[in-house]
Formats: C-alpha cells, structure tokens, sequence
C-alpha cells in the first residue's frame, strides 16, 4: 500500500481505517514493521507521530 501511491503522513489511525482494524491493532502492526526494519518513526511525538518507509538501496 504504502509503495503503490500513498499520499500524505502514515498514522496509526490512518493505518487502522484502511486495515480495518482497531487502533491497538494498528499500532502493533506499526511496531512490528519498524523492528523489521521497513518502516522509521517520525522525530515529532504524540498525537502528530507519523510514520515513513525506510529507503534502502539494494
């Protein structure tokens, strides 16, 4: 989803709605793609946290 076209800041609600799944769920969905290496946590905290993928070059 997020390499075909994604426009805008990724949030866990935003995650959450287009999963269809709940907040909680979102969030732990999120934690597991940064310890994976695949996405990276804004610098900004709180309610404006987003989130953004990781640029490796292969």
């Amino acid at each position: 989803m997020l390499l075909d076209g994604f426009e805008g800041k990724l949030t866990a609600t935003k995650w959450a709605k287009t999963t269809k799944t709940s907040p909680d769920t979102a969030l732990r969905s999120i934690q597991d793609l940064i310890k994976k290496g695949i996405l990276q946590k804004s610098a900004s905290g709180g309610r404006s946290t987003h989130y953004f993928l990781v640029n490796k070059s292969y």
